[in-house]
């Protein structure tokens, strides 16, 4: 949580100077306060025996998965909500870093960002079929957790604007909850 609050600070600290960060330091710190990796960590808690003080220790030691996981995150979230926040006072986002350092258009920006995204899912796949330090429930949840980031933001801001497509999701995991108990 601390690294998070730092992070938090880093971009006040960009918006009160008129600071604009390069893509490459924008990322560096978005992947942090994205706060994907917090997530995952606070998802393992109430998972029962199978979490250990290592199952900790390996998120912390921020593995490839992790890594990958942060940065889909983390571009996901600035694709969909990059307009609205460039509507209110707020640092750029990678959208517009990427156009702004490799000279292109928002639309190949969307581009070489979504190529990345597919990259770091292609990271995470290879990971899965790894072996690793810790069980396989604790990179299901991390796998998840990084699913959980597609639904969210996978063509508009469902995070912070629950849409429609949102609401009959939920609404059909507990009709189909319902289905299942009623068996």
């Amino acid at each position: 949580m601390k690294k998070q609050i730092q992070s938090y600070f880093v971009e006040a600290k960009w918006l009160n100077q008129g600071y604009i960060p390069t893509f490459d330091e924008y990322m560096s710190n978005g992947v942090v306060s994205v706060c994907c990796s917090l997530l995952i960590a606070t998802s393992l808690v109430g998972m029962g025996d199978i979490v250990t003080k290592e199952s900790f220790q390996w998120v912390l030691s921020h593995p490839k998965m992790i890594g990958a996981s942060e940065i889909i995150c983390r571009l996901m979230d600035d694709m969909a909500t990059h307009k609205f926040e460039q509507k209110r006072v707020h640092i750029p986002s990678s959208v517009e870093l990427y156009m702004k350092q490799y000279g292109v258009s928002k639309q190949e920006a969307y581009d070489e960002l979504s190529k990345q995204v597919v990259k770091e899912w292609k990271d995470i796949n290879q990971e899965c079929l790894k072996s690793t330090p810790v069980p396989m429930p604790i990179i299901t949840r991390v796998l998840n957790v990084t699913r959980m980031m597609n639904i969210f933001y996978k063509d508009e801001d469902e995070f912070g604007y629950v849409g429609k497509r949102m609401k009959d999701l939920i609404a059909s995991w507990f009709y189909l909850c319902y289905a299942m108990c009623a068996i």
